[in-house]
């Protein structure tokens, strides 16, 4: 494996953030792309308000807008993976609290206290299936564990075989981590990791 540091992103971070997007996340035609890591913090009327925008001003170009406000409120949370100074992939983990989208319903109803919710990992192509995800995970646990939270969880999509466009990431890839199946609904499960 290439030498990867996982990073919390800080303020510091902020540029290396944006070059990810900017330049390496989505290259492959990822059907995701382009994306910013805005809409897992966002309520539906500012996802609307923002969408409008794209017509004006390009789907990129306003989400990049949207990432950099946010960025400066402190609002996006979660890691990046470094290959030397040069950022290589991203995965968005908070407080379950802090999320409006992305965590289901379902596991807010399945709450088992103080819990880092993992929503999404993107990976540069070119840096996928050398254990990134898996280094995600467990810097998130140790870093979870120091501050006090009882759980690590994920939203795995119940699905057969690999799926390069799936950026919660698969069951087999909390599993190997050590987390249980909490419960399931429409097809997405709850891996949770009791610290």
């Amino acid at each position: 494996m290439k030498t990867i540091i996982i990073k919390p992103l800080t303020a510091d971070l902020h540029d290396a953030y944006l070059d990810f997007f900017d330049n390496r996340a989505f290259t492959d035609d990822n059907p995701n792309g382009p994306c910013y890591c805005t809409s897992p913090n966002q309520d539906e009327e500012t996802i609307e308000k923002m969408v409008r925008k794209f017509k004006i001003f390009g789907v990129k170009k306003t989400l990049r807008k949207y990432a950099v406000k946010m960025l400066k409120e402190n609002i996006i949370q979660g890691y990046l993976a470094f290959d030397g100074d040069r950022s290589v992939a991203w995965c968005n983990a908070a407080d379950i609290k802090s999320y409006k989208g992305f965590v289901p319903q379902f596991a807010k109803d399945n709450i088992c206290g103080k819990t880092i919710s993992i929503v999404c990992f993107e990976i540069a192509p070119t840096y996928r299936g050398i254990g990134i995800a898996s280094a995600f995970i467990d810097r998130i646990c140790k870093d979870a564990k120091e501050k006090g939270y009882i759980a690590v969880e994920g939203y795995a999509k119940l699905i057969e075989g690999r799926d390069e466009y799936d950026f919660q990431g698969p069951v087999q890839l909390y599993k190997k981590a050590g987390f249980k199946e909490v419960a399931s609904m429409n097809g997405q499960v709850i891996m949770r990791k009791m610290l």
